[in-house]
């Protein structure tokens, strides 16, 4: 795709940036047939190829307005397309770059700017987001039955066993994980203290900026990235073989680190580190015996949603589902596996109608093999999917821990 960035883009690095990426699109159209907002909508600026126009289009000076933001705001940012993509266009990249830009340009209403002014107060902060949601259990008979298939059921944490192990890896905890589901970490160490590995969490991480960024809130983002980056450096000095991600929507972005944070002379060595040693908690066990685990499924029939932050955003497929074999238990088919379930962040809570369209689509797949449970990988795909499923949804890391 031809370009001709207008004169006050042209060397910025967000400028050479996006005129790469639409360069290296070729206008196929692969990318339609996988993309959830299209399928749902069927208008081509509901799709990554129209949504690249509109953004070319605010590159070169073109004219923005609020119809553009209306149709970047309902992209989910679930890199389908890039899968499909024969010419490896990093579309997830440009949307971020275009939302920014188009934020800068079109204002949006009052009741938006504190809708995710609230969003960005609350949520990447673990105490918050706690106390959040004890209210909204105290709450729970009176709130709108909307709200009420939201709050998550209280889950208790069994123990986290002490560091025993010489070799030791890194856990992020994030923001939301702590309060909504603090067993997938806990059940992650034991998984990996049965495996001769210690899982440690830092002192003073948190939130790895994946919420401020998608909401085009980019130099708060950052501000999280670079704290995570503090509070892991010592570690990682100290041998940490790796830093483990539960939570695939925060693993994409970690994993990103080294490119978000290129251009800063301070962090820019150390982020690119810090990418390097995080892998998906499915990656590490890849490369580990699990005889020592001792599960049997007995062939408890199971349903894997794969987070689009891992199949699309880190392309791990099959992983997953290979792991929960070797342990005994039956994967159940789900046709269209490659949708978004329609959580995506903050998606359900700004694009609601859209997001439970897509919802209820993938609850009708994931249980048309009327499976005993339903597994994913993201803490944000579990909640959502828990809102409206018949079927007890878990990370699938606590059926390795014994089913606990």
């Amino acid at each position: 795709m031809q370009t001709s960035l207008s004169d006050a883009l042209k060397d910025t690095p967000d400028g050479r940036e996006a005129d790469a990426i639409l360069r290296s699109c070729v206008h196929c159209g692969f990318c339609t047939a996988t993309c959830p907002t299209y399928q749902l909508l069927g208008d081509e600026l509901d799709s990554p190829r129209g949504r690249i126009y509109l953004i070319k289009q605010v590159l070169e000076g073109g004219p923005v307005t609020e119809k553009t933001q209306l149709h970047l705001d309902r992209c989910l940012t679930c890199r389908s397309c890039e899968t499909t993509c024969p010419s490896g266009v990093r579309y997830g990249r440009l949307v971020d770059i275009g939302r920014a830009m188009v934020e800068e340009k079109v204002p949006r209403t009052f009741v938006a700017r504190v809708q995710r002014g609230v969003l960005r107060a609350l949520i990447p902060y673990p105490r918050r987001f706690a106390a959040l949601l004890r209210i909204g259990r105290w709450l729970r008979p009176l709130l709108p039955a909307a709200l009420r298939s939201k709050l998550p059921a209280i889950q208790a944490a069994a123990p986290w066993p002490v560091a025993r192990h010489a070799r030791k890896m890194l856990v992020l905890d994030g923001c939301v994980q702590p309060a909504a589901a603090p067993n997938t970490n806990a059940a992650a160490a034991r998984v990996l203290d049965k495996l001769g590995v210690s899982l440690i969490r830092a002192q003073g991480d948190g939130c790895c900026g994946a919420l401020s960024h998608h909401l085009s809130a980019h130099d708060e983002a950052l501000h999280f990235m670079r704290r995570n980056i503090d509070a892991w450096w010592p570690h990682i000095e100290a041998g940490a073989e790796a830093i483990v991600m539960t939570a695939s929507g925060c693993g994409v972005v970690v994993k990103d680190y080294g490119v978000l944070l290129r251009d800063d002379p301070v962090y820019a060595a150390k982020a690119a580190r810090i990418s390097a040693l995080t892998q998906d908690f499915s990656e590490i066990l890849a490369g580990e015996k699990l005889e020592s685990l001792n599960v049997n499924g007995g062939g408890r029939k199971v349903a894997f949603h794969a987070p689009c932050t891992l199949q699309h955003g880190q392309q791990i497929n099959g992983v997953v589902e290979t792991l929960l074999r070797r342990c005994g238990y039956q994967l159940t088919a789900v046709t269209n596996g490659h949708l978004c379930c329609g959580s995506a962040g903050t998606y359900s809570i700004l694009q609601p109608e859209l997001s439970q369209q897509l919802l209820a689509d993938k609850l009708a797949a994931l249980q048309a093999g009327a499976p005993d449970i339903i597994v994913t990988a993201n803490i944000g795909c579990q909640l959502h999917l828990q809102s409206g499923a018949a079927a007890q949804v878990r990370h699938w890391v606590e059926l390795l821990d014994g089913g606990r």
